[in-house]
């Protein structure tokens, strides 16, 4: 069995220092915000180029305190994507707005900027593009437009640790960053946890104010805010990881590389990330025909494999009420209709990486595709 993630392998490699660090969060009894997560603010920050960090307790609670001290309200609408998770849309909700979708560049399989402008209304007030399994959108011409229109962009970074565009690190690039630190991530705490980082202190003051109730001091509450803060406990995790990501960004980054050397005569689609970006593969997904197929005889193969995501967000039930319809995003459709996500961790051996590509090949659907 080659498991889709690993996370017990993980583990074991840093137990020493992650117990270590969770037993001195306790003996703290700093158990929500304090030093630990200050700590780890202070270091992601400086990680993502960026000047401010405010740890959250999720990443739907980043991408709604980024919307709020944005300014997007009711009435507002949010230009983004229906090939993400459902996070990116709800949050757009949760701040009252409407989300407005465009659909995905066909090579990047990230947001399509020359569709933003026809999406434009008066009633436009932020674009957020999703970095989609560890690659980042084509950020120039987003914020090109964005400036040109006086918009807000909001960069939801949450498959997107490290990840670089023309040497600019994700979350860097536009009005906000919003991450997800979801155990699975590039990133992953033990348990939920998330951050916003910016370059801008008001903007830094209006999140930080936000996550914690509004309050300015204690009881005295100038805004009226949320409870979206971190536990310290996850602070602590989060700062022993970071002593790895690197490393582990760099490693999955080989496994990438593995198979794209070994699939490379198969009749399957990948993203062909631009040579001035720096992919951090959060998920190494493929685009098949016979995706289904292929999935059942991978797992009947003992290959632990997944789908991200089968059903976008336009055409989720919950959703309906947005207006889309089949046919409205052919891009985001067919993408959605063919992903396959292969086994990729740091932990992940060579040999491991040559069976899964093995199984592929032995699949037999090239004749068919």
């Amino acid at each position: 069995m080659i498991p889709f993630l690993d996370l017990k392998a993980q583990y074991r490699q840093i137990k020493p220092e992650v117990d270590a660090a969770v037993a001195r969060a306790m003996e703290s009894a700093q158990f929500v915000l304090g030093p630990e997560v200050a700590a780890f603010e202070e270091r992601f920050a400086d990680y993502c180029s960026a000047s401010h960090c405010s740890a959250v307790s999720s990443g739907t609670s980043a991408l709604h305190l980024a919307l709020l001290a944005a300014g997007v309200g009711p009435g507002d609408e949010v230009i983004t994507v229906s090939m993400t998770f459902v996070a990116t849309t709800a949050a757009v909700l949760y701040s009252g707005a409407k989300p407005v979708f465009v659909d995905v560049d066909p090579v990047t399989w990230t947001m399509n900027p020359a569709l933003i402008e026809a999406a434009i209304t008066p009633r436009t007030k932020a674009i957020l593009p999703v970095h989609l399994h560890g690659l980042m959108a084509d950020m120039d011409p987003i914020m090109e437009i964005a400036r040109r229109h006086g918009l807000i962009v909001i960069e939801d970074a949450a498959q997107a640790h490290g990840a670089e565009y023309k040497g600019r690190r994700a979350g860097s690039i536009g009005d906000f960053g919003c991450f997800s630190f979801y155990p699975g991530k590039n990133l992953g705490a033990y348990g939920e946890g998330g951050a916003v980082v910016t370059g801008q202190p008001e903007l830094a003051r209006k999140v930080s104010l936000l996550r914690d109730w509004g309050q300015e001091t204690k009881y005295n509450h100038v805004v009226a805010g949320y409870n979206y803060r971190m536990d310290g406990i996850q602070g602590a995790v989060l700062n022993v990881k970071m002593n790895y990501i690197e490393p582990w960004t760099e490693a999955r980054r080989s496994v990438a590389a593995q198979y794209d050397r070994l699939l490379a005569k198969l009749p399957v689609a990948r993203p062909r990330p631009p040579a001035h970006s720096r992919h951090v593969y959060h998920v190494y997904a493929l685009g098949l025909p016979r995706r289904d197929e292929v999935l059942s005889a991978l797992q009947e193969a003992g290959i632990g494999v997944g789908i991200h995501y089968p059903v976008p967000v336009h055409l989720q039930k919950a959703y309906a009420s947005l207006g889309y319809r089949a046919g409205d995003f052919p891009i985001t459709e067919r993408l959605a209709n063919q992903f396959l996500s292969l086994p990729i961790y740091p932990e992940l051996r060579s040999e491991q990486v040559n069976e899964v590509a093995a199984q592929l090949e032995k699949v037999g659907f090239v004749e068919a595709a």
